[in-house]
C-alpha cells in the first residue's frame, strides 16, 4: 500500500473542509505524516480541491513548509 497514508489524509481533509480551523489543523497534521516524496502530489491535490475556499490557508501552511525546508 504505497499511498495508503496519502489517501487517508485526503479523505480526512474532505471531511473537515466545512471548518477552516479544522481544515488547517488536519492539513498541518497531514504534512507531518506524509513522506517528502508524497508532499508535492498532496500539495497539488489540495490546491485543486480547496483553493477556491482556503487559498490563504494553503499558502500559509505550504509556505511555512517551504521556509522550514530552506
Amino acid at each position: 500500500m504505497p499511498n495508503a497514508m496519502l489517501d487517508y489524509v485526503k479523505i480526512i481533509l474532505l471531511k473537515v473542509s466545512f471548518s477552516k480551523t479544522l481544515f488547517e489543523k488536519e492539513l498541518r497534521k497531514a504534512l507531518k505524516v506524509l513522506t517528502p516524496t508524497e508532499v508535492p502530489d498532496f500539495r497539488d491535490w489540495c490546491y485543486q480541491q480547496f483553493a477556491r475556499i482556503y487559498r490563504r490557508v494553503l499558502k500559509r501552511v505550504f509556505g511555512s513548509l517551504e521556509l522550514a525546508g530552506n
